[in-house]
Parts: structure tokens; C-alpha cells; sequence
């Protein structure tokens, strides 16, 4: 489905995995057919930070990317990689610190160097004055302090790919953060919960992703032969969020392409 007007931004796509070194170019004209006007390139450690950067310098009225490490390598991040990544983050088309924060779901890497990373991303962030790129899962209880604690001193930031619950939902709007929706909640099985509460999340903090090559919308019809998630498949996220908060899609369109360009600063058609 391709919306008629509106011009959608994706906050987070993995366009350096692997899977995409095969058709990259594809997949973004297929994602620019499909209504994305923009997409942030996300960056998980230092190798996919680099290419990121590259990739959206290549294009950047259309690509912009993050800097970070996922909280699944923190143990093995050194000082060094730490310091090269500081310094790439000051990249003009470096919109926002991460993927950062904790994971305590699967823990491949200790909590306490999850912890002591995370923390060092807060402070680079509050440092450049850029928004932040979190991840949280099953670690609510000890990311909130954390990021409560630095919060006055941030540009602000989205909590991507939310999937918690209703209160989380709530301590991350109170400390007026964003909140990123992926293909989750086109998923009838674990997207039920979610389904149920992005009603509560305000017009203005809003944002949408697909997370590619992650959470392929279980909604899609007819289904996509490769499990492969892909830009182009961000309007089935939009479609089904606006339905579960019972908004017209192309209102929500715009409203969270404006969001987009106003915590990231980057333009599309629909925020020029």
C-alpha cells in the first residue's frame, strides 16, 4: 500500500546487515516507490556505525544514521572502539546516539557492562546535544533511573521498538521522550498488549520504523516469500497503528514525519 500524499520517515532500519549487501540499492528505490521520503540507518557497533555513516553521506537528502553499541556486545566494547565511535558521532549526518541501552532478556553480554555503556552513551549524547536511539527490554527497573538521571541534560530521544508495558509507557512519556512503533504491533500474537495501549501515546511523540531486517508485519498480505523485513513494508505499520488508535492513516503520516524532523532535524516533502 502506498500512501497518496504523505512522505514517511523510518527512524530505524539495519541497511548494513548482511542480508542486504545483495540488493541495497533495490531496496531502497523499492522503500522511496512505497512513500518512505527518509530513513535513519541504524548503527550497532562500530563496523555498522562506519558504514552507516558512509551510506547516508552518500545520499543524505534521503539517509541519515545513529552511532552506537547494542547493549548484546557491551562486553566487548573497549575504550578505543568507544573513542572512535565519540568521534564519528560528530558527523553531520549522525542524528542521534545508539542503538543504546539494556537488554536483560537475553543478556549476551553481563548487566553490569550493559550498564557502564549505556551510561557512557548517556553522557556523549548530553556532551554532542543529540537525541539518543534506546533500546529497552526487560530491563525497565534499571533503565529508567539511568535515564532519569541524565535526562535534563539530553536533547531528548526515542525509545525504539517499544513492546513494554502500559506503566513503562508511561515513566518514558513523563520524561518527554518518543516512542518508536515497529512491525510488533501488526503481530496478532505478541502485539496484543501493544495493539491495546499506543492510544495512550500523545499526537507529538510519536515515531514509526521497521527495524529491517527485523519484525516483518505478520499482517501483510498476500505474505512476502522472504522473511526479510524492508522499508517499503513501513505503510503496514502505519496502516495497522492507525487503526488501533483510530486515526486516519495520512494524519498519522504526517504527524509522525513531522515528529521525526523535529527530533532528528532532518526534511522531507512533508515537513519542508
Amino acid at each position: 500500500m502506498r500512501l497518496s500524499t504523505v512522505q514517511l520517515v523510518d527512524i530505524g532500519a539495519n541497511l548494513t546487515h548482511e542480508s542486504f549487501q545483495h540488493d541495497y540499492q533495490e531496496v531502497l528505490d523499492q522503500a522511496y516507490a512505497a512513500g518512505v521520503a527518509h530513513i535513519i540507518l541504524t548503527g550497532t557497533d562500530l563496523a555498522s556505525s562506519e558504514a552507516a555513516v558512509l551510506l547516508s553521506e552518500e545520499d543524505p537528502d534521503r539517509l541519515s544514521s545513529t552511532v552506537g553499541f547494542h547493549p548484546h556486545i557491551a562486553e566487548g566494547v573497549s575504550s578505543d572502539d568507544f573513542s572512535q565511535a565519540a568521534e564519528l558521532a560528530q558527523r553531520d549526518m549522525v542524528v542521534a546516539v545508539g542503538e543504546t541501552g539494556l537488554d536483560f532478556n537475553r543478556n549476551f553480554s553481563p548487566a553490569a557492562a550493559q550498564l557502564k555503556i549505556f551510561e557512557q552513551h548517556l553522557q556523549l549524547a548530553a556532551e554532542l546535544n543529540k537525541p539518543l536511539f534506546l533500546h529497552q527490554r526487560d530491563a525497565h527497573e534499571q533503565f529508567l533511573p539511568l535515564l532519569k538521571k541524565y535526562r535534563p541534560s539530553l536533547a531528548g530521544g526515542v525509545v525504539h521498538c517499544f513492546t513494554d508495558s502500559e506503566a513503562a509507557l508511561k515513566d518514558y512519556l513523563a520524561l518527554d521522550m518518543y516512542i518508536g512503533i515497529t512491525g510488533w504491533v501488526c503481530d496478532e500474537r505478541r502485539g496484543l498488549e501493544l495493539q491495546q495501549i499506543v492510544k495512550h501515546i500523545p499526537n507529538d511523540r510519536l515515531l514509526i520504523e521497521t527495524d529491517a531486517p527485523y519484525l516483518l508485519p505478520r499482517s501483510l498480505r498476500p505474505r512476502p516469500k522472504s522473511r526479510r523485513n524492508e522499508p517499503r513494508y513501513l505503510p503496514e505499520v502505519l496502516t495497522t497503528l492507525a487503526r488501533c488508535r483510530d486515526q486516519d492513516p495520512e494524519e498519522l503520516a504526517r504527524l509522525t514525519s513531522d515528529n521525526a524532523s523535529r527530533l532528528f532535524g532532518i526534511r522531507t516533502e512533508a515537513t519542508a
